[in-house]
Order: C-alpha cells, then structure tokens, then sequence
C-alpha cells in the first residue's frame, strides 16, 4: 500500500496506468486517492468496510476531502446506496434528461439503440459493474459486422455513462477509453457524365411502379436535400419555388426549387394524403425510404460505389463549379457552419485544370495591355 503526505499538486501529478490503483494519505489514512486509467483522480474515503466517493481532484481541495474524511468516521458512511442497473438508469433518470427536448426522430432512435443493442448486453449489469472489458469485447463483436453502427452505439453508451459519472453514480466512464472504429473519409462525387447516366436511367421508370423513387432521387441530386426531407415531404411545405421544410436534421429551414424539381413537384401534389410521396400500402404514411431502385440503378450504370447521400455531395460540388459563393452553398444545404459545407464540395482536377487555363488566360491579356 502506498502511503504519502498528499497535498494537491502531487494528487494532481499522479499518473494513470493500465490499471486503477490508489495512493494513501498520512496524515488521515481512510483517504486515498484514487487513479483511474482514463486519468481521471478522486478522493476516496474507506468507512464501514466501503469505499466513499468525495469528489474529482481537481474539484476538491485536499483540506477539503480530509474533513470530509474525518467527518464520515465519526458519523458513519450511512446506508448504502444503492446502485441501479443499466436498463434502470438509461430507461429511467437518463432518458428523462433529454427525451423532452429531443426530436421524435432523435428519440425514436435512441430508443431502438438502447432497446435493441444496449440492454440485451448491459441491460441487467448494475452499473459499477460494467468494465472497459465488457465494453471492449461487445465493440469488437459489433464492429465485425457493422463499424459503423457500432460506432454510433458507443457514442450514446459513453453519453449515458458520462451523465452516470455526474450523478456519482459511478467514478468514471469505462466506455471513455474505448476508441471508435477509423472511417474512410468519404469523397465520393458524381461527375458530369455520371449525372447524365443517372438521369437518362431515371427516365426509364418515370410512369412505372417505381415512379415515386425515381422521382425522389431526382429531387434529392436536384435541391441538394436530404433524403428523409424529400420522402417526408408534405403538400403544406410547398410554397411556390421553395420548400417550407418544417422538420430538418438542423431544425425548420427552407429549401429552393429550380424548374426541374419544380416540375417533379408539381407532378406529385395530387397524391392522395398529405405526403407528395405516400405509402402505396397506406397513403396516410410516407413511402419508404428504402429506395431499392437506387441500388438497382447504380447496378445499372456502374456507379456502385455512390451513396444516395453523395447526391447531396454532387450538388455542393456543381454549386462550386459554377461559381457560387460558399456560404450561399451552405445556405442551400442548410448547412448551419460554412465548414462542413467544405466537406461536402468537391471539384475534379478537370475542373481545376480548366479554372487555371481561364486565370492564366486572364492575367497573361492584362501583362500584354500593360
């Protein structure tokens, strides 16, 4: 057992390892500090035969942590908290911390990550209980068939266990030290020829069973919307040339009609119901955003490797092509920062090649005059 005379700065330099281990005080032996591999450091108080929490180093002065100490040997630690299981805290006090000031789509899929992949394996575990190994091996298993989701899951895992460290239900966040899956950073475009293929395919299926998604992807590569704005579209958000969107991923916004979306438009306001684009099994619905057409198409002009959301990438990049200022692109977009519009703009070599002969062009007609 390590003992030392603790004073701030040496609890403040002590440094995490693999493993959680702690340093003892001197001058009131029930206190310790303890160090989490994370680095995070509280003051601990041994009473009773447990283990008491009194605050983050950081937060709490040594002074401070030492009369708490010596208070709770003379008082007793009282009766032991209990600690709630995972399902208990996530579907309970956590929950209730954001579900009101949440979308419902936000909320909606909350739900199905906690119902359907955090409680079935932490579920039942009382919340002291769950390890970094726990959390480690679930990851694992998860990112072998989905990285993606699995990095999702971890997001909101590490979300509910931070809230869980700030009701000192736990010490620290086991999920903290679990790093997410790398991501490919995703640049993919349509080039113009692309953009012709694509339209001349949608062609084929406008008037067919499969109309409506074609109509949809169309929109989608024509307004630069996403794709549940374009599916969930309601007749009271048209308004002319824009789209009076009453429900986007950054919140009401409006998006601009040119005459080709403003014909497509047209063409679906007498659908039956309030959606442009309802159910065929029930009109009071929205389609289905799975657009298998999509992938059929992509099968059918070679552009496998295109998501349907790089139709909203192609349209940030033709926006900069033909010159339009960024912000007014992020405006389109309804992008809320002008940086993460840059990550959807992309212009092909082709087109900085061309941009360079025009500048140069420019420049060498203005040395000539002078």
């Amino acid at each position: 057992m390590t003992r030392v005379r603790l004073t701030d700065a040496r609890a403040r330099r002590l440094m995490p390892a693999a493993n959680e281990y702690s340093v003892h005080d001197k001058a009131v032996p029930s206190l310790s500090v303890r160090v989490y591999p994370t680095g995070t450091k509280t003051w601990t108080c041994a009473v009773d035969g447990r283990k008491v929490s009194l605050g983050r180093v950081d937060l709490v002065p040594v002074e401070e942590a030492r009369q708490k100490s010596l208070r709770l040997l003379v008082e007793g630690a009282g009766p032991a908290r209990k600690v709630p299981t995972y399902e208990e805290f996530a579907m309970g006090v956590w929950r209730a911390s954001w579900s009101a000031r949440c979308k419902p789509t936000t909320v909606s899929g909350r739900d199905y990550v906690l119902t359907r992949r955090l409680l079935p394996e932490f579920g039942s575990m009382r919340l002291d209980r769950i390890t970094r190994a726990d959390i480690q091996d679930w990851f694992d298993d998860y990112s072998a068939s989905a990285p993606g989701g699995a990095n999702f899951t971890l997001q909101i895992l590490r979300q509910s266990l931070n809230f869980a460290v700030g009701r000192e239900l736990i010490g620290f966040n086991p999920a903290a030290p679990v790093l997410p899956n790398r991501r490919p950073r995703l640049s993919r475009f349509l080039s113009r020829d692309e953009i012709r293929r694509l339209n001349e395919a949608l062609d084929r299926y406008v008037g067919g069973p499969s109309s409506a998604q074609a109509d949809i992807i169309r929109l989608l590569l024509l307004t630069g919307c996403r794709k549940l704005e374009i599916v969930r579209l309601k007749r009271n958000e048209v308004d002319g040339n824009h789209l009076r969107l009453e429900v986007g991923k950054t919140g009401p916004r409006t998006a601009y009609l040119g005459p080709e979306a403003r014909e497509i438009i047209e063409r679906r306001m007498d659908a039956p119901g309030e959606f442009l684009f309802p159910s065929p099994v029930n009109p009071g619905k929205p389609v289905s955003g799975n657009l298998g057409l999509w992938y059929k198409i992509r099968r059918e002009i070679g552009i496998e490797d295109v998501r349907l959301h790089d139709l909203r990438r192609s349209f940030a990049s033709q926006c900069m092509i033909e010159g339009v200022p960024l912000p007014v692109v992020s405006r389109l977009l309804g992008h809320r920062h002008s940086a993460m519009t840059l990550r959807y703009a992309h212009i092909t070599d082709r087109d900085v090649e061309a941009a360079a002969e025009r500048v140069g062009g420019r420049i060498s007609n203005l040395l000539s005059c002078g």
